[in-house]
């Protein structure tokens, strides 16, 4: 499903006249590998954030790169998508890292990395990515459903 996706995405941003700086296409592997479906990383530079790819959560190794003027503006930019999962913001300023991060919408804000996360703390969406929470004891709330039985033993 999101191999097709991202194909199509992919031919969406060829026809817009956006750049590929590198990737978008898919590789085929030979061995045990040849039936597998697999998308080259692909950095997409110019990309209209009215396409598909810009406003969407591909799933895959797509990612595209937008100029901005000053921190309002890019907090702008990343919080008028309609999901919200995850961002990474990337500053030698801590003060800038924390401003932004406590104003974007997104579920977990990497600062200077991407993908660390320690399992015991609470990960999910804000927005249209995902409900709740999963991860430490929001797993609990998350994955059960509490009921109250009340017995009069009179």
């Amino acid at each position: 499903m999101y191999y097709n996706k991202i194909l199509f995405y992919f031919d969406k941003v060829k026809k817009s006249g956006a750049k590929f700086i590198t990737g978008g296409s898919y590789e085929k592997l030979k061995g045990s590998c040849s039936e597998g479906w697999f998308i080259k990383p692909s950095i997409i530079e110019n990309l209209n954030r009215s396409s598909n790819c810009y406003k969407e959560e591909a799933f895959g190794p797509v990612v595209s790169i937008h100029k901005f003027k000053n921190k309002k503006e890019v907090i702008r930019l990343a919080n008028e998508t309609n999901y919200g999962l995850s961002a990474s913001i990337w500053t030698s300023d801590l003060n800038t890292a924390h401003q932004v991060a406590r104003m974007i919408d997104f579920g977990i804000v990497w600062v200077n990395t991407w993908n660390l996360r320690d399992l015991r703390t609470p990960f999910g969406g804000m927005k249209d990515s995902g409900l709740g929470r999963e991860g430490g004891n929001e797993s609990m709330r998350f994955f059960s459903e509490p009921k109250n039985v009340c017995i009069n033993y009179d």
